[in-house]
């Protein structure tokens, strides 16, 4: 028996770079997954792709899925423009947002159901399919976030009414995930952290994955503490190394047992390789490098992001619900039909 899930599952995506070969590769993954997630929800992947790219993937995924171009939205972050072209497009109340290369299967759609059921948004967590060297490394940065709180998943569980009273969240940041849980509990939204589902990725490339570097580090700009933290690393170690050895290996060996504390967390040693917590020292150290170089990209305007720069990571929770309080009753009025 085939079970169905009263739940919109949108996947955003641009698939515009690589080469044929590595492309036709991802299609035949991305149809195989689609077609079996078309079993248990409907499904709407908003395709920003270039016109023969788009063709080509609506005549491999439409048997199984709508398949749309982005709505006319503003804004530079067309994750987000495509995340919420189709929340409007949706047929269900609960909404899945996925990135491309998180998969889910019916266990954990099913889990983040039940919590949308009494909640607004649910923040699942993602765990790498696969383990090569990059993602070991940035796996260690997973855990540690989720020895401290949670981690930032690709993927996220909604009430599609909650976005469209907020009329969605902005599209002109970087870190969109950060923008969308403010701007919901700015709303007064019920936020759920899901640490026990955890939501299979496909690891990126490697090119991908440093290309990331600096651009993941900036979003610290709008986390100010995590900046200064960040800023810190690498003065400090370079002190420590000069004049105490030992405790620049004790802080390593501390980073090492929370990272471990991270993977222990919530049933994560099932599926995290035992080696990861180790990379963590070596994170922390590229993060403080990458995290000064992010800080001049700010005196210059901004983070460079598809030929453009973008200057806010994301907005403060007091800017949110100043936005929030002078959103025209009208337009809340608009994005509810």
């Amino acid at each position: 028996m085939i079970v169905r899930l009263p739940v919109e599952v949108v996947v955003p995506l641009r698939w515009d770079g690589g080469d044929d070969a590595a492309h036709g590769a991802d299609l035949l993954d991305m149809t195989s997954y689609l077609a079996r997630l078309a079993r248990h929800a409907d499904v709407t992947v908003v395709d920003g792709s270039r016109p023969d790219r788009f063709a080509e993937h609506r005549k491999a995924w439409q048997p199984y899925v709508r398949h749309v171009a982005p709505g006319p939205l503003p804004g530079i972050n067309g994750k987000v423009v495509g995340a919420m072209t189709g929340v409007h497009l949706a047929r269900h109340e609960l909404v899945v947002l996925a990135d491309d290369d998180v998969r889910y299967d019916l266990a954990t759609l099913v889990d983040v159901v039940v919590l949308l059921g009494d909640a607004d948004l649910v923040r699942p967590q993602n765990v790498f399919s696969s383990w090569p060297w990059h993602a070991r490394w940035d796996g260690a940065r997973s855990l540690l976030n989720r020895a401290v709180a949670a981690d930032w998943p690709g993927t996220f569980g909604v009430r599609r009414s909650a976005l469209r009273r907020t009329s969605g969240w902005d599209a002109d940041v970087l870190f969109e995930n950060l923008e969308l849980v403010r701007t919901l509990r700015a709303a007064g939204a019920r936020v759920v952290d899901a640490p026990q589902i955890l939501v299979p990725r496909r690891p990126p490339t490697t090119a991908h994955f440093l290309n990331q570097r600096v651009r993941q580090a900036y979003d610290d700009v709008a986390q100010p503490w995590r900046l200064a933290w960040a800023l810190l690393t690498v003065p400090t170690a370079a002190v420590l190394a000069v004049r105490r050895p030992s405790a620049l290996l004790g802080a390593g060996v501390a980073l090492v047992g929370l990272a471990e504390a991270g993977r222990k967390r919530a049933g994560a040693d099932q599926v995290v390789p035992a080696d990861v917590p180790l990379w963590a020292p070596a994170w922390v150290l590229e993060r403080g490098v990458c995290s000064w170089i992010a800080l001049g990209a700010l005196a210059r305007g901004g983070v460079r992001y598809h030929g453009r720069r973008l200057r806010t990571a994301a907005h403060s929770p007091r800017a949110l619900r100043r936005r929030l309080a002078h959103l025209p009753e009208t337009e809340q009025l608009a994005v509810r039909t």
